[in-house]
């Protein structure tokens, strides 16, 4: 899935860039009458020779540990029976987005680990940049998706496979990807509509719209925003939803006589909030704050946990903590031939 989007990326990018009006494009170009950079540099994580092996495993060991578990989560919630329900849809369509999101970046950084010119072709880091911002708007929106899921499950159980119906989760997951992907291509668009004809080292591990807005000779006053506005609007909406659908879980599971019911209750939601928190904060460093206050090596250090540390981390917390997951594993290892039966 990921290898298509990015190819779809990539045609949709240079199709418009070939359409775009000479008006348009020459608004953009600085006076000067400087050479159009071609390729990219990119300088990773750390500029320390020593440490490029030690960080090539560590990541390595991430990336590998993403890929399987959330290879994992997508088989079992695929084939087996009893995972056919709306939660456990969205928990694969999480595992798909964070399996894309880990996927278009860390094969790049990995390799870069290992040679001495990191360099990236033009359409090759727009097509990363447009796979990135694809994956990380879907999930935004998907962890929404995901809490009023829980919010209905939970609040409302009698009501919940009517207002959850299969026809509302195919509508949902779609209206993410559409969005994620109509997104991907208008900022994409306009950081590649800039004009890069001086320094092309970009300061990050990934091409990233900050890094490059940097690099710019040009005026980056209407891409930035273009992007301040899609990601203030993202998240805000996105956490929104989180918030209230949260908070409604939280006084419900306070009305549970139980306290062993409200222990097992809070333990799993404590662990969802955190993960949710985690994800939206760094989220809201990087985007969210004045351009006077950036600095590219913290947003480095806040990339690699939303783009890898916590695509590793969802599906424990998700999932595989989760005993109905747990015994469809060990279903499945017994006899892998299951009959998949859709939701």
């Amino acid at each position: 899935m990921a290898v298509l989007e990015s190819n779809s990326l990539m045609f949709v990018i240079r199709f418009l860039f070939i359409l775009q009006p000479d008006e348009f494009r020459n608004s953009y170009i600085a006076p000067e009458n400087l050479t159009r950079v071609m390729e990219f540099i990119l300088m990773g994580v750390s500029g320390h020779l020593e440490l490029q092996i030690p960080l090539f495993f560590g990541f390595l060991v991430i990336y590998g540990l993403t890929v399987v578990s959330n290879l994992v989560i997508i088989t079992l919630t695929s084939v087996d029976s009893r995972l056919q329900t709306p939660m456990y849809f969205f928990l694969r369509q999480l595992a798909i987005i964070n399996f894309g999101n880990s996927t278009v970046i860390a094969p790049k950084m990995l390799t870069n680990f290992l040679v001495k010119k990191k360099t990236t072709f033009y359409y090759e880091c727009a097509t990363q940049m447009g796979g990135f911002l694809f994956f990380i708007v879907a999930e935004v929106f998907m962890l929404a998706v995901m809490a009023y899921d829980r919010y209905v499950a939970i609040c409302n159980p009698l009501l919940y496979m009517e207002v959850v119906s299969r026809q509302i989760c195919l509508l949902l997951v779609s209206i993410t990807y559409v969005y994620g992907f109509s997104t991907a291509i208008v900022v994409t668009f306009c950081v590649f509509s800039m004009s890069y004809c001086s320094s092309n080292v970009i300061n990050h591990f990934y091409c990233d719209t900050v890094p490059l807005l940097v690099l710019s000779c040009s005026d980056t006053y209407f891409p930035e925003i273009v992007i301040f506005s899609s990601a203030a609007t993202n998240l805000v909406l996105s956490i929104t939803v989180v918030v209230v659908s949260y908070s409604n879980i939280v006084l419900s599971i306070l009305r549970i006589r139980s306290s062993e019911g409200r222990k097992k209750a809070f333990s799993t939601c404590a662990s969802h909030i955190m993960a949710v928190t985690v994800f939206y904060g760094t989220l809201l460093f990087m985007y969210l704050q004045p351009k006077t206050h950036h600095s590219l090596d913290s947003d480095k250090m806040a990339s690699v946990f939303y783009t890898l540390v916590i695509p590793m981390l969802n599906p424990m917390i998700y999932s595989l903590r989760n005993k109905d997951v747990i015994a469809a594993f060990k279903r499945f290892l017994s006899n892998p031939c299951y009959s998949f039966k859709p939701m």
